[in-house]
């Protein structure tokens, strides 16, 4: 039934009829109201016999949910920011023991200097930790991603994190058809894992391994994200003759379609893409919009298919690779060599991304005025005055 709720309340509620065994939680802004929501769920019996773990930090909260995964339970766990980077070892260890852990990230700018509001430097952090990265443009689409996220990490033996905007998405209360357990019991069968550690029959995993070895390992993991890429969009048509709406695959055009100009992004922006390009358009503009839903595994033939035809590429990024410019934007320019690619770094720290100025920077990119890169409504003034005092 579709209600107006929180998008945090909504991933919670959906969450919650994936039937997860084991739950950590450990708070930290902006994801605490979905361990908060779940916690009251498990408490009142609704999911027994789910067990939540309240666990003394991020680091811990990865490695219950190694643990449970490792022992046949379906775990889940939610982070952001600084809490991502502090369970990176661990993050690595999940991908690299194959175990299909599903985990919210609330995006959040990572400090110093600290700062509590979204872009998307923490998951861009972990790009290469071996997790299937799915952003969520809507709040809808955020709870959608998580039955998809359970069904393609148990089907791969994969960690999967779905990416929500924090505030933007996490505390926006909007109109969200959250799935029924009918419905998600139809695409999400119960959990059978690939490996298990049984007392009854010992096994070892997570071994150490030579240099005779490692090359091996890191390559069926490799291969392993490049089935993703078939099994992905195969989940999606499943979810969409199931529930009746498109939500997830690899990525997502917006009049595309003979446009000259297409934007590449990712997450909440894009829906104030897609109302600026709809005005633009209107006065004679050739503007399509890409937004991409799968960023780990890239799907760089999906996005060629798309782009080859576009005479200019713009990449509207929320993270800054510092020294080099676009993350993004790298792996699209690898994707179509041939495109003239412009890297726009866009709402850093939760600065608001307003359609005036997206309005004025797909103007010059139209006309072939825009940089290779530019940041958005960056305070010249500032800066100048700052590398004055310092140089």
């Amino acid at each position: 039934m579709r209600s107006q709720i929180e998008g945090s309340r909504a991933v919670a509620e959906t969450v919650a009829r994936c039937r997860p065994e084991v739950i950590c939680a450990y708070p930290i802004s902006p994801q605490t109201h979905i361990v908060e929501a779940l916690s009251g769920i498990v408490a009142s019996g609704e999911l027994a016999p789910c067990e939540f773990v309240n666990v003394e930090s991020e680091f811990a909260a990865m490695s219950v949910a190694i643990g449970a995964s490792a022992t046949g339970a379906r775990a889940y766990t939610a982070t952001a920011s600084q809490g991502l980077l502090y369970m990176a070892e661990a993050l690595f260890n999940a991908s690299g023991l194959g175990l299909p852990i599903v985990m919210t990230v609330a995006n959040r700018a990572i400090g110093a200097p600290i700062n509590i509001w979204n872009d998307h430097s923490d998951a861009m952090s972990q790009r290469d930790s071996g997790w299937i990265q799915l952003y969520a443009e809507s709040n809808q689409e955020a709870a959608d991603l998580h039955v998809q996220a359970f069904r393609i990490a148990e089907e791969l033996s994969l960690p999967v994190m779905v990416c929500m905007d924090g505030f933007v998405l996490t505390h926006a209360v909007e109109g969200v058809d959250v799935p029924s357990q009918e419905q998600v019991d139809a695409i999400l069968p119960p959990y059978r894992p690939r490996q298990v550690l049984d007392p009854d029959a010992p096994m070892t995993i997570g071994a150490m391994v030579g240099p005779d070895a490692f090359t091996e390992v890191r390559y069926l993991a490799h291969q392993r994200h490049r089935e993703a890429l078939t099994v992905i969009p195969r989940i999606a048509d499943e979810f969409a003759q199931e529930f009746w709406r498109s939500s997830g695959g690899l990525v997502r055009p917006y009049g595309c379609l003979g446009a000259e100009t297409v934007v590449v992004a990712l997450g909440s922006v894009l829906g104030t893409l897609k109302d600026t390009v709809d005005e633009l358009r209107t006065e004679g503009l050739s503007i399509g919009v890409l937004g991409v839903t799968t960023f780990r595994p890239f799907p760089s033939s999906a996005v060629r298919a798309v782009l080859r035809g576009a005479r200019r590429v713009v990449v509207l990024e929320r993270a800054l690779a510092v020294g080099m410019g676009g993350i993004v934007a790298a792996d699209v320019r690898g994707s179509v060599p041939e495109a003239s690619i412009a890297t726009v770094i866009a709402g850093l720290g939760g600065r608001p991304v307003t359609k005036a100025s997206l309005r004025a920077m797909l103007t010059d990119a139209a006309a072939g005025r825009l940089d290779p890169l530019t940041f958005l409504d960056l305070k010249d003034d500032v800066v100048e005055r700052e590398l004055r005092r310092t140089g």
